[in-house]
């Protein structure tokens, strides 16, 4: 993977449909999101709801339209009117920016299989390396400083940037292109070229805790990633309890977490939302476990689409909720290409959880609030729920 973490970018938009929407979250490094059911995609888009972010939408494709007029960037006019918006989740992403979130959450990149990120000085150091990668195979180790790559210093750049330059997407370099870093290690100081690849991720882990306690980690809604949750929670022994683990999840499919929801509730109301003012809602499919003890764990990287499952199983009475406040970004947003390629996108509505609170700004309150040593926290309290009363 190129990148502190493949999911500080991902976003989605299904080609040919008429209408995407999105659930987004933006980060230091990027946004992550989550595409809603298909039935929306056939939506045409309505009438603006009133004077605000989303009515920025008309004043976004009329710049574009005036660049190409002009002979300049529709992907700059559209970054400046977007600027102008005030639309707090509002952004305007490149073709190959694009492409790289659909990869994602997908559950498929191509890179070299190591994270990075910015340290103080400016320096890039490798925060982790992807077993069986073409920088596992190379042998870079955590702690390594990332000093250049093809020749371009790294120093001093945006993590975003650097992702770039390993990804190869100004030449949109498929697996199997060279790209070459400059690394150092304590005084050793020395060049390696890789070979890019195609590699999946790993959005859910699954372990088993002493005292029958299944933890279900969730790092991000990637294709898959629902049904994955679903059937980890089948495989868990009859009696156990579960540990859903939404902490520094960042978001991802809308309909990859519903799904998810759907392995602990038996059908029912997962959330609603409005686009345009129009209202529309979210079901969990019937079937679910209902009989697990179930404690989800959030803090302040629990975003967009994992708070939609958080609120839901909390306001459902199906989960208790440990940790701290979620990060609070509940708001919809519907991408547009621009006629370079670029994409724009722009919120148009907010979404609430079953009964009714709004998550974008507040953030999900949990049931017990900690910030040390929460699955602990967590495990105490499925030993009493499992407890006779």
């Amino acid at each position: 993977m190129s990148g502190r973490d493949p999911f500080c970018q991902p976003r989605r938009i299904r080609r040919g449909a008429a209408l995407t929407l999105v659930f987004a979250s933006v980060l230091v490094a990027g946004a992550a999101t989550g595409a809603l059911p298909q039935d929306d995609r056939n939506s045409a888009p309505g009438k603006v709801r009133s004077a605000g972010p989303a009515a920025s939408r008309t004043d976004v494709a009329r710049a574009a339209e005036e660049a190409v007029a002009d002979g300049t960037s529709p992907m700059e006019a559209a970054k400046r009117a977007v600027s102008r918006s005030g639309d707090r989740w509002g952004a305007v992403y490149s073709r190959g920016e694009y492409q790289e979130f659909e990869e994602a959450l997908d559950g498929q990149y191509t890179g070299v299989g190591l994270w990075a990120r910015s340290e103080r000085d400016g320096r890039i150091e490798v925060t982790k390396v992807r077993a069986g990668s073409p920088a596992a195979t190379a042998g870079i180790r955590p702690g390594d400083l990332l000093r250049s790559v093809d020749g371009e210093q790294t120093d001093g750049r945006p993590v975003t940037e650097v992702v770039s330059l390993l990804r190869g997407d100004a030449t949109d370099a498929p697996a199997g292109t060279a790209v070459r870093l400059g690394l150092e290690r304590g005084s050793r100081a020395w060049t390696q070229t890789l070979r890019r690849a195609r590699l999946s991720t790993d959005s859910v882990t699954v372990r088993e805790l002493a005292g029958r306690v299944t933890v279900i980690k969730v790092a991000t809604f990637t294709k898959g990633s629902g049904h994955q949750v679903r059937a980890a929670v089948r495989r868990a022994p009859r009696g156990a309890g579960i540990v859903l683990d939404l902490r520094g999840n960042s978001g991802g499919l809308v309909t990859e977490a519903v799904t998810a929801a759907s392995a602990f509730l038996d059908g029912g109301l997962v959330a609603t939302y409005d686009v345009d003012g129009e209202q529309r809602a979210l079901h969990a499919e019937p079937g679910g476990d209902t009989t697990k003890p179930l404690v989800t764990l959030v803090d302040g990287g629990t975003m967009s689409a994992a708070e939609l499952l958080t609120g839901a199983v909390q306001d459902r009475g199906r989960a208790l909720v440990v940790g701290s406040r979620t990060f609070g970004k509940g708001s919809v947003q519907m991408p547009s290409r621009l006629p370079d390629g670029s994409v724009a996108e722009l919120t148009v509505g907010h979404y609430r959880t079953p009964s009714g609170r709004g998550a974008d700004g507040r953030g999900i309150t949990p049931d017990l609030e900690t910030d040390e040593d929460a699955l602990q926290r967590a495990q105490a309290v499925l030993r009493g729920l499992a407890s006779p009363s």
